[in-house]
């Protein structure tokens, strides 16, 4: 080393050191003293409180990976659990998705409410069979702007050479819709070589570790969501706008959804927001009916989608032939990762029909 860098080493080493000292003490300090310890809050740094939703969504979940309700059901059914995220991400292992008893259901539907992504290795199941697991769970919802499969419920996914994939974005689907799906259920059909993984993001702690005053501003907030990407034609040739027109005529094109989604089924609050369907200078009061400045509206919306797509809310699942997750629209978004491009990856997805988004404060009425 130089005389410079050895000199730095020398101070760096020595402010460590001294650093060290002082924080020590100040530890002892406060044990000594009176005043309860640090919350979390206050041993983060200012810049980034991240930790903060997930630790309070965490506290939601009664501090526990899954209820010991489900854990006894798990037992019972002789299935496993493969946790990939804190609060999020569970893969269930020996079941068989063909033999759809009651008691499985029900112990998938509690599974996803638990843990708002869950997944499964070794399934292959047909086109037929794959919706028939999905109408377990609702009603089924055709897509308009994909490719179906044999079964008009399926929509597949091709990339490959001639088709790079495009969504690689965070998102919650179909957002577009006046009723948006409760939840999604897709099935590896080609691996590529490599890459191709998905990445799920918790839409509640991404809400609960929102700073306080942003997280009360947008609590009564709105936005329009619509289709216009569908209608590009992803880089190709545009609709025709006589189609386009048909299209709009039939499916409403621009429908307000709230920026926090209470969950109906377990009451929690949830980020949602899709920013290539959210128009974002659309924001307005819901108590009021005033539209936001278009400037502070994509202000806020750009503010929101940073603050989703935080690493630490997150899992990742990598696929192999065969795995199917299932994912809860109104608890998650989710990034398929277009890391593999130009090998082929094929998926075939269903869509579990889903209801109105609404918020509803504490003790308040939907909004």
């Amino acid at each position: 080393m130089t005389n410079t860098e050895v000199e730095y080493n020398e101070i760096a080493i020595a402010t460590a050191a001294r650093l060290h000292d002082l924080r020590t003490a100040a530890a002892a300090a406060r044990k000594k003293s009176d005043r309860p310890a640090r919350t979390l809050d206050q041993m983060l740094p200012s810049f980034d409180k991240t930790a903060l939703g997930v630790a309070a969504e965490w506290e939601q979940m009664g501090e526990r990976l899954v209820s010991a309700e489900l854990e006894a059901q798990a037992q019972a059914l002789g299935a496993r659990f493969e946790h990939l995220g804190v609060t999020l991400g569970t893969v269930i292992h020996d079941v068989d998705l063909t033999n759809r008893t009651d008691d499985l259901i029900a112990f998938i539907r509690a599974t996803l409410l638990e843990r708002k992504v869950i997944f499964f290795r070794d399934q292959n199941l047909s086109e037929d069979d794959q919706v028939a697991f999905g109408r377990c769970f609702g009603g089924l919802d055709a897509f308009p702007f994909g490719m179906p499969g044999e079964n008009p419920y399926i929509l597949e996914i091709h990339h490959g050479p001639r088709s790079p994939g495009f969504e690689n974005g965070w998102h919650t689907d179909v957002t577009w819709m006046e009723r948006p799906s409760l939840g999604s259920i897709a099935q590896l059909i080609e691996k590529p070589e490599v890459g191709g993984d998905t990445l799920f993001a918790d839409s509640h702690a991404a809400y609960l570790g929102l700073p306080v005053d942003l997280r009360e501003r947008v609590d009564h907030l709105t936005g329009v969501n619509d289709y216009r990407n569908f209608l590009a034609g992803y880089g190709g040739k545009p609709v025709p706008e006589e189609v386009a027109a048909d299209i709009k005529a039939s499916i409403p094109f621009g429908v307000t959804h709230p920026l926090v989604r209470t969950h109906p089924e377990t009451g929690k609050q949830a980020l949602y927001i899709h920013g290539g369907f959210l128009r974002h200078d659309s924001l307005a009061d819901s108590r009021t009916g005033e539209s936001l400045d278009p400037g502070e509206s994509r202000a806020i919306v750009k503010r929101l989608l940073e603050q989703h797509a935080r690493p630490e809310y997150g899992c990742r699942f990598a696929w192999e032939v065969g795995s199917i997750a299932f994912w809860d629209n109104r608890a998650v978004q989710h990034y398929a990762a277009s890391d593999y491009y130009p090998h082929r990856r094929v998926l075939r997805r269903v869509t579990v029909s889903g209801d109105k988004p609404f918020h509803r404060s504490t003790g308040s009425a939907d909004t």
